[in-house]
């Protein structure tokens, strides 16, 4: 319920979609499966190794294929090292913060491909089991980033440092720094009209009338309720301690009894009923049953409308896209002129390709600096529907990387930099106490680390 957002791994995640088969470099040939390394009790499969080399042929094609077979495990070796230390430390990552960012990616797949059915055709898989695969990767990379931020989080870097970090760069292996783009957006978010509200209530009114009078809460929640994470398992939520819902949500679930059903609820997501399964000390189970009131299509209307009115008004010069954010906007970023920040890197700056990605009903490729888009829906966060103006506010054309221009970009990777020198001098520590085994196609490889 409660949305929280972790470092990207939508690319990983898509390459092992893709990858419905490991196929030898330079071949048509299918091979059959197989452990390629153990890391105390985690193991590495060659489909592992094979799913992120996807990534990797794409701007390198076959060259050096097994050295960057070599490079690509040696980085599962360390995250699987890293996974290792957090199962034996106990390091915690809820239930609960796993189901919110599958969900997240879940949802990202759902917008690109529209419907279960489509992502199924593209994929090979069906929604459940994109569903399980995802959770099984988020949790290892949950466990892997808890792990390496506990051991990262101290490393400092001067001034100096970053500057040395540049100046060791060979002059012809400085990086092309690509084109950016800064955007901003006008977001009209309807309001559900009191009908509607009325409805949604009515109809949970008479499912928790169901379930007092005997129906199986269970039942009912996979056949009406509208959260896909918990109807398929009843309407079961995993155990969360107070902070991890919406306040309403929690509010509601931790006044319950054991068994008890709570009366109508509303939060930023729709209307739910809350029974409690269980309590163990301060965190409870439960199940639930949300209904999303539907924005009426005269109020979808009327807010594109709206926003076409106020596209021509910036154009024609009588406000600028800012003043129209602050004035007409309902998105949280209204007072910074709409200015949209990067959801991982936090900075306003974005890549044609994050752009494409994030907002695919938009040609950002044609738009100069002042350019407005024409209104386009769009499911915000709580999966409610609402329509958008976008204006480019700055390109900033591709350059050579600098330390006048790009010190916040060099800065970043300076300070990576030092924090993987941290994590390989702690992993080639660890590695003298952790059961390690590699299979004999790999031995081979010049790794980084001695991991024998």
């Amino acid at each position: 319920m409660k949305k929280i957002l972790s470092v990207s791994i939508l690319l990983s995640l898509s390459s092992f979609m893709m990858a419905q088969g490991v196929t030898a470099v330079g071949s048509d040939e299918t091979v059959v499966d197989k452990v390629v390394a153990v890391v105390g009790k985690n193991i590495v499969k060659l489909s592992d190794v094979e799913n992120g080399y996807l990534s990797v042929r794409v701007s390198k094609g076959y060259e050096n294929a097994f050295e960057n077979r070599c490079n690509i495990l040696e980085g599962l070796l360390i995250n699987k090292l890293l996974v290792h230390k957090g199962e034996v430390d106990s390091t915690e990552v809820t239930d609960q913060e796993i189901e919110a960012n599958v969900q997240y990616y879940l949802k990202q797949y759902e917008r690109q491909y529209g419907s279960h059915e489509a992502i199924r055709q593209a994929t090979g898989y069906t929604y459940d089991e994109m569903k399980d695969l995802f959770t099984k990767m988020m949790r290892e990379r949950m466990l892997a980033e808890r792990v390496r931020h506990e051991l990262t989080n101290n490393v400092k870097i001067t001034p100096y440092e970053v500057q040395q970090f540049f100046n060791k760069i060979p002059a012809d292996s400085v990086p092309e720094i690509p084109e950016t783009i800064e955007v901003a957006e006008i977001v009209r978010k309807p309001q559900i009209n009191d009908e509607e509200r009325e409805r949604v209530k009515l109809e949970l009114n008479k499912l928790r009338e169901r379930i007092l009078n005997g129906d199986r809460f269970t039942t009912l929640a996979t056949l009406y309720s509208e959260d896909p994470g918990s109807s398929s398992k009843g309407g079961e939520l995993g155990f969360f301690t107070r902070g991890d819902m919406v306040g309403e949500f929690e509010a509601a679930a931790f006044a319950l009894k054991p068994g008890e059903v709570s009366p109508v609820i509303e939060t930023q997501f729709g209307f739910h009923i809350i029974q409690l399964i269980e309590r163990r000390g301060n965190a409870i189970n439960c199940r639930h049953i949300l209904m999303m009131p539907k924005v009426s299509a005269e109020d979808l209307l009327k807010a594109r409308m709206l926003l076409d009115s106020v596209a021509r008004e910036i154009r024609l010069g009588h406000l600028t896209f800012a003043e129209a954010a602050k004035q007409y906007s309902d998105d949280g970023n209204r007072m910074e002129g709409g200015r949209v920040t990067h959801p991982q890197t936090g900075s306003y700056q974005f890549t044609l390709d994050d752009l494409k990605q994030l907002y695919p009903n938009i040609s950002f490729a044609s738009m100069n600096a002042g350019d407005i888009s024409n209104a386009t829906a769009l499911k915000t966060d709580e999966n409610k529907d609402a329509y958008r103006l976008m204006t480019v506010v700055k390109r900033n054309p591709s350059h050579k990387a600098n330390l006048k221009d790009d010190y916040d970009r060099i800065f970043n990777a300076a300070l990576e930099n030092a924090k993987q020198e941290k994590i390989f001098e702690w992993a080639q520590k660890t590695i003298k106490n952790t059961y390690i085994k590699i299979d004999d196609e790999f031995k081979d490889c010049s790794f980084k680390l001695k991991w024998e």
